[in-house]
């Protein structure tokens, strides 16, 4: 995992440093990188992954709502906390839906808890399924993975990258997806919320409508439910 702080407060920056190698000193978690930038430009330049961002609101050379909207436009599994003592921008900042809101001076604590959401959400988004297909295995990224669809009795998983026609039942991707992600809308689609354009009682647009599932009627309302939740996770 890799986590980038950029704020133009050099104490700031050693502060979230320190704190963060505590939270993962004291879960003993492992494979942390921590990249550091006094400016936006900086942090947009780099190239190297950018798992969770703690991003200060009002940096000198460019603004943090543009920073945001930016990192977010690259890769939108990107967990960004907003950091700053101007709460004014709370609501631009939803805008590109942060993570969370931390004030300045950082409470270690609270930090702690937002970070353990954070960590939590990165392991989800970043699992890695494979896909057992008659010609060969394909390993792919769990949000990579748009529907899976029960189709002429083939299963087609449709990815970012290309389709799939999986030897595997529907009832066996409804077990190895994230719940939390995926939901089965009929019994011959599961769906990724990440993907949902819109939906009506009957029908789920995905992918700016290039695909479509079936919605049973009588999901409608734990369907609508579990995507308002989806939803709220991901500010």
């Amino acid at each position: 995992m890799r986590i980038c702080i950029c704020d133009d407060d050099k104490f700031i920056l050693q502060q979230l440093s320190d704190y963060i190698w505590a939270f993962f000193r004291r879960y003993r978690l492992k494979d942390l990188k921590i990249a550091v930038f006094e400016d936006g430009p900086s942090l947009l330049k780099d190239s190297g992954a950018k798992d969770i961002v703690f991003l200060d609101m009002e940096m000198p050379d460019m603004n943090g709502i543009y920073i945001g909207q930016a990192l977010k436009k690259a890769n939108r599994n990107t967990i960004i906390f907003v950091v700053t003592s101007f709460s004014e921008y709370l609501d631009e900042a939803m805008r590109f839906h942060v993570f969370r809101y931390l004030s300045k001076p950082v409470d270690k604590q609270r930090l702690f808890r937002n970070l353990k959401d954070a960590v939590q959400l990165y392991n989800h988004t970043a699992a890695t399924l494979v896909i057992e297909t008659k010609e060969g295995v394909h390993t792919v990224p769990a949000n990579h993975i748009i529907l899976v669809e029960s189709l002429a009795h083939k299963i087609i998983v449709h990815t970012l990258t290309g389709d799939y026609d999986s030897i595997h039942s529907l009832q066996y991707w409804l077990q190895k997806l994230p719940s939390g992600s995926f939901f089965q809308s009929h019994r011959s689609f599961i769906l990724n919320f990440a993907y949902v354009t819109d939906f009506t009682h009957d029908t789920v647009f995905l992918h700016n409508h290039q695909f479509t599932a079936y919605l049973t009627r009588r999901k409608y309302t734990t369907f609508k439910s579990a995507y308002l939740l989806y939803l709220e996770s991901m500010r």
